[in-house]
C-alpha cells in the first residue's frame, strides 16, 4: 500500500510523542481513508443498494491513551487545542445540557474540527459503551482533501471510534462502528445522511468494490478479475467549499425523496410502511409515477435508476468491463444533475471536461454534489494526461476557483485503498 507512508507515520508519532511525554514507540496510529462511491449517489438514505471504495488517501491519528479521563487533540491542519474528559456528558448540538448550557455549536466552536470528538464520545455513551481513559492525539488529513467530498468527515469521526475504542480495550465490530458514527452525523450534529460514506470506510478491502444494501446492509467485497489495463483514480477539484450542514440542499433534497415515497406508498395502499424509497416496489413506481409533482419524480427517478446503475455496475466490475463500468459512473453523474439537481456550475464544467479527458472511463460528483470534487476512473497509461488536460481545461473555464486550488494540484491520481484500522 502507498499510503501511509513511513515518512507519514514517524511524523505524526513524533508529535504525539512530544505532546504526551511518551516514547514514540508507544504511540498507535489510526488509518482512516477517504472512499469515493463509484454508484449509488444520494440513495443511501432511501435504503438503496451501493457501491464504494476507499482511496490511499485519508485521516492519521496519533495517539496514546491518556492514563485517565482527559481528551487532548491537536491538528496539523487547524488551530487551537480540543480538550475535554470522556466521563462529560455529550449532547447534540445546540440542545441544552442538565444544568442549562449548551453543546457548543461548530460556528462557535473555536477548534471546530474537535466536534467530531465530542461526537464518537456521544455515540459510545448513547452505545452504553464504558469509557475509563481518554486520549491524547494528533490529527492530519491529506492536503487537500479536508473537505472535498470525500467523506472527510466519516473519516474524522470513524477515526476518533477506533482511537477512542482501542484505548479502552473495547471489541467492536466494524458493523456496530457503522452505526455509531451514524449516531454521530445523524443525531449529534444533525445531517440526515445514510450510511455510504463510513460503511465503505470500514468494510473496504483492497482491490475490491464494496457492494452493499443500505436496507439490510448486507454487503458484499466484489472482487475484480485481473484486468489487462490497470485503472487509477483521478479526483479534480472545484474550488467550492462548504461545510455540509450548513447547505440545507442536502436535507431538502432527503425530504423530497421521503415525500416521494409517502406519495407512492398511499396511491398503492401500503401508507403504514416507513416513506422511504427503498419500500416502494418498482412496479408500484411505474404505476404511480404520474400522481407525482415533477420535482418529486425526478428524485424518485434518480433513485430507481441509480439502484439500476448499481446492479448493472456491479455485474461489469465483476467481469472486468471497465469501459461500461465507467458508461454507467457517467450516466450516474448525468442523472445526478437532471433528476436530483445538485451540482453548481463549476462542477457541471469540471464533470463535462473530465468526460473528454483522453483515457477516461466515466466520471460523476463525489459526495453530497453541492461543492467539492468530481471523480473519474481512468486507464493509468493515461492518468497523467488526462490530469493535465482537465487542468488546463478547468483554467479556462474556472480561472478563479482553479488557480488557488491544492497547492497547484487541482488534480490528484489516486490509488484504491484498504479500510480503516489501528497500526500498533
Amino acid at each position: 500500500m502507498s499510503w501511509p507512508t513511513d515518512s507519514e507515520l514517524i511524523s505524526i508519532k513524533e508529535a504525539v510523542a512530544q505532546m504526551s511525554g511518551r516514547d514514540k514507540g508507544e504511540v498507535r496510529v489510526v488509518v482512516a481513508p477517504y472512499r469515493i462511491c463509484p454508484l449509488g449517489a444520494h440513495i443511501d438514505h432511501q435504503g438503496g443498494t451501493v457501491s464504494a471504495m476507499t482511496i490511499n488517501k485519508g485521516i492519521l491519528l496519533g495517539f496514546v491513551p491518556s492514563g485517565d479521563t482527559q481528551v487532548q487533540l491537536r491538528s496539523a491542519q487547524f488551530e487551537g487545542e480540543v480538550c475535554f474528559r470522556v466521563d462529560e456528558i455529550q449532547h447534540p448540538i445546540g440542545l441544552a445540557n442538565k444544568n442549562g448550557a449548551s453543546t457548543p455549536s461548530p460556528s462557535k466552536e473555536k477548534s471546530i474540527w474537535g466536534t467530531y470528538a465530542r461526537g464518537a464520545v456521544y455515540a459510545l455513551q448513547t452505545s452504553k459503551k464504558n469509557l475509563k481513559q481518554g486520549i491524547v492525539g494528533y490529527l492530519s488529513g491529506s492536503n487537500g482533501l479536508d473537505s472535498s467530498g470525500l467523506s472527510s468527515s466519516a473519516a474524522v469521526g470513524v477515526a476518533y471510534l477506533l482511537a477512542l475504542e482501542n484505548a479502552n480495550e473495547l471489541t467492536v465490530s466494524p458493523t456496530e462502528n457503522i452505526e455509531y458514527d451514524r449516531l454521530i452525523e445523524n443525531r449529534y450534529l444533525g445531517l440526515r445522511n445514510g450510511i455510504l460514506d463510513q460503511s465503505a470506510i470500514l468494510l473496504s478491502s483492497y482491490g475490491c468494490l464494496t457492494y452493499m444494501d443500505c436496507k439490510t446492509m448486507d454487503h458484499e467485497l466484489v472482487q475484480a478479475p485481473e484486468l489487462e489495463k490497470p485503472f487509477k483514480i483521478l479526483l479534480a477539484f472545484s474550488g467550492l467549499r462548504q461545510a455540509l450542514t450548513t447547505n440545507p440542499g442536502y436535507n431538502l433534497r432527503v425530504s423530497e425523496c421521503q415525500e416521494a415515497a409517502k406519495v407512492l406508498l398511499t396511491a398503492s395502499g401500503n401508507s403504514e410502511l416507513e416513506p422511504t424509497l427503498c419500500n416502494v416496489e418498482h412496479a408500484v413506481y411505474e404505476a404511480h409515477k404520474h400522481e407525482l409533482k415533477p420535482v418529486l419524480a425526478k428524485r424518485a427517478e434518480h433513485y430507481f435508476s441509480e439502484n439500476m446503475r448499481v446492479i448493472k455496475g456491479r455485474e461489469a466490475w465483476a467481469s472486468g468491463n471497465l469501459e461500461e463500468f465507467g458508461k454507467l459512473i457517467s450516466a450516474s453523474g448525468l442523472s445526478s444533475i437532471e433528476n436530483y439537481e445538485c451540482g453548481a456550475e463549476p462542477l457541471i464544467q469540471l464533470y463535462k471536461i473530465l468526460l473528454k479527458a483522453p483515457g477516461v472511463y466515466g466520471a460523476r460528483f463525489s459526495g453530497a454534489g453541492f461543492r467539492g470534487c468530481c471523480l473519474a476512473f481512468v486507464d493509468a497509461e493515461k492518468a497523467e494526461a488526462a490530469a493535465s488536460y482537465v487542468k488546463d481545461e478547468y483554467e479556462k473555464a474556472q480561472p478563479e476557483f482553479a488557480k488557488n486550488l491544492n497547492g497547484g494540484k487541482p488534480v490528484l491520481i489516486c490509488e484504491a485503498g484498504d479500510a480503516a484500522r489501528v497500526l500498533l
